[in-house]
């Protein structure tokens, strides 16, 4: 209820000041659910202002690189963009949690898990001049390979595409060898050898289209991290109050409807890898012992090196 009357109001936003258009700067193709709700978002804010705010989508890092969108934010090249969350675990650690394999691995743990991180990520956003607007998690990761995976020794020797700290951990835990890929550059990374195997969502597989380069999906349920959409708090500030209300309610509508999209694009999608070819198997008892005692390893690796808003994060989530 608090939700709907917040959009109703947002709806009729007057619109007497002058109208301002922003760039916002989002990884990920069109054609993935995160930048489709973004650009639902956007329709929702210009119909909310009377088209006073508008936002210009930029997707597939085609205006800024997905390593650089977040310090673009800071330093007012953009004003608003999109990146993933555990990107800045060198930060803080706070920042990767949810990438951290096997803590919350269904939607109901990464719900529980968000709910403790958000008032920690905030606060260290904050210290950047960065305010966040909505965050919305990735399906599951799976592992993806040539042929079925029955132990983690089968991981090793691979080269193993990573993006994040988190995961460059996890494949050197494994044996295997991590190589940075991002999302857009997977195909080509396959198909000239540089990556043999990788954990990624089945929504990138989908938009990958992993079945010109690999044979096996298992969904390993590994872990569920999340994008995130941050606004540069100065720029933010100079809103009047009635736009950034606007704002503020686009936002939440964005952040549930995408959090709704996330579980539908993990059966759907799971579903089109087997229709085109891939054989998707559950992972062995075998595998997941060794996942997990990976995990286990990583988590003990990361609370020795967390800050204490870090900690607080995982104490709160687990109690």
């Amino acid at each position: 209820m608090k939700h709907t009357l917040m959009f109703a109001a947002a709806m009729t936003v007057a619109t007497s000041a002058a109208a301002d258009t922003w760039d916002m700067p989002t990884p990920y193709g069109d054609s993935t659910f995160h930048t489709q709700n973004i650009m639902q978002f956007a329709e929702d804010l210009a119909e909310a202002t009377g088209g006073d705010l508008e936002i210009t989508i930029h997707s597939a890092g085609s205006l800024i690189p997905h390593a650089e969108i977040r310090n673009a934010i800071r330093s007012r090249q953009v004003p608003i963009g999109e990146f993933f969350l555990s990107r800045l675990s060198n930060d803080d650690l706070a920042f990767g949690i949810d990438s951290q394999p096997f803590v919350a691995t269904s939607y109901d743990e990464a719900r529980a898990l968000w709910e403790a991180q958000e008032p920690v990520i905030t606060a260290l956003l904050a210290e950047q001049g960065l305010m966040p607007l909505f965050s919305v998690p990735w399906p599951a990761q799976g592992l993806y390979t040539n042929g079925e995976i029955a132990t983690v020794d089968d991981l090793n020797g691979l080269r193993f595409r990573a993006y994040n700290a988190a995961l460059e951990e996890f494949a050197a835990l494994a044996g295997a060898a991590p190589v940075q890929v991002e999302a857009s550059n997977i195909p080509q990374a396959f198909s000239t050898g540089q990556v043999e195997a990788m954990i990624t969502s089945p929504s990138t597989g989908v938009n990958s289209t992993a079945w010109d380069f690999v044979t096996h999906y298992s969904p390993i349920n590994a872990w569920v991290p999340k994008n995130i959409v941050v606004v540069n708090q100065r720029v933010f500030d100079r809103l009047d109050a009635d736009v950034q209300a606007a704002v503020l309610a686009a936002a939440e509508a964005a952040e549930t409807r995408g959090w709704e999209m996330s579980a539908a694009e993990a059966e759907a999608m799971t579903a089109e890898l087997a229709a085109n070819g891939i054989t998707v198997y559950e992972p062995s008892t075998e595998l997941v012992a060794g996942l997990q005692a990976i995990g286990a390893e990583m988590l003990t690796n990361w609370q020795a090196s967390a800050s204490e808003a870090a900690l607080s994060i995982l104490t709160d989530y687990q109690n």
